[in-house]
């Protein structure tokens, strides 16, 4: 199992979309649950941050290797099946 790491931003529409896709997918699945999380809110850790390559969040992070970066305009569906995406990879 890999440790994600997620950048989010509290004021961030999509962050929000990604934190409640998170949440829905691991009642669904509670395997989820085991997944390492670090979450690291961008704006109080900007040294940090500037160490990762990404532009927007929610970025997610196995190590230093993008899984997957926001863009504008997706809409919450998009966003949960990204996240999706992410913890199935996460369990392999």
């Amino acid at each position: 199992m890999k440790e994600i790491t997620m950048f989010y931003l509290d004021d961030c529409g999509y962050c929000q979309k990604a934190h409640q896709a998170l949440e829905e997918l691991m009642q669904e699945n509670p395997a989820y649950r085991d997944i390492p999380f670090v979450k690291i809110e961008e704006s109080q850790n900007t040294e940090l941050a500037d160490t990762y390559d990404y532009y927007a969040v929610p970025s997610f992070f196995d190590g230093k290797k993008k899984l997957f970066e926001a863009h504008l305009f997706m809409s919450y569906e998009e966003i949960r099946e990204e996240v999706r995406r992410v913890l199935d990879y996460a369990l392999q």
